[in-house]
């Protein structure tokens, strides 16, 4: 299903995009680094399974992602960005009452809002684990390493896969570099700020992120979800979205 972007003009000018499916109480789903609104929630049915009980899936495309815009000067790109571009996406919508959740790159953006202020009245935590949140230089690391060796990179190596993702979905190197440089950890007593009902959901096979169990350990009123699959797979299965509609209409 193609659903055409919307625009809107984030707080310093760049252009971002965002993308809806159904209707009825408001739903922000965040897509993973490297990906798109259309790829993460769209393409394999998620977005579709949760707006069918009832709900407007608003998914934006991150900048430097999808039909976002991804300039390459440095002071596009202050710390938490990404965060200063969904509260401004959520003021451009005029959104008071709504949920909010991301996978991976999009959960670690949900955690960051809420711990700089956002309420959404409940969240979903897609593909994270604990050390995912507070031990981000370690995977910045990698990432780092998948853009130096974007053109050099042999099958096998393991930045092979992520390398082959980027190439697909068309990622600017120069702006994913600063956009990295951008994110920010999450130390583990700021997770206090996480008081809401919140839905962990992470492949049996996922490792990427650390341990989904520790994550939902040091919330609040978080319960774990897991499906079948990878990182890059798990976002492929229909469990995901059965999960998600699960968790909102519990």
């Amino acid at each position: 299903m193609m659903i055409e972007p919307q625009f809107f003009d984030a707080r310093d000018g760049v252009r971002l995009a965002w993308r809806e499916m159904g209707e009825g109480r408001p739903l922000l789903l965040l897509h993973g680094l490297f990906s798109s609104g259309e790829i993460n929630w769209i393409k394999f049915g998620t977005a579709a399974r949760v707006a069918a009980e009832g709900y407007r899936v608003i998914m934006p495309d991150l900048r430097v992602h999808g039909s976002s815009e991804a300039p390459h000067d440095e002071e596009f790109y202050p710390p938490d960005v990404l965060v200063h571009d969904l509260e401004d996406l959520v003021a451009h919508l005029d959104l008071a009452d709504f949920d909010l959740g991301g996978f991976s790159l999009g959960a670690r953006t949900s955690v960051r809002a809420v711990v700089a202020g956002m309420k959404p009245k409940r969240l979903i935590l897609g593909g994270m684990g604990l050390a995912g949140l507070a031990g981000w230089q370690r995977r910045g690391r990698f990432f780092k390493r998948v853009i130096a060796e974007y053109e050099t990179a042999k099958r096998g190596d393991d930045t092979w896969l992520s390398i082959q993702f980027m190439k697909t979905m068309k990622v600017d190197r120069i702006a994913a570099g600063h956009l990295l440089d951008s994110f920010t950890d999450t130390s583990p007593d700021a997770l206090a700020a996480l008081t809401m009902p919140t839905l962990v959901v992470c492949g049996a096979d996922d490792r990427d992120n650390g341990s989904a169990p520790e994550l939902v350990a040091a919330l609040a009123d978080a319960r774990l979800a897991t499906i079948p699959g990878t990182h890059m797979s798990s976002v492929t299965q229909p469990e995901l979205g059965e999960a998600i509609a699960a968790f909102l209409t519990a």
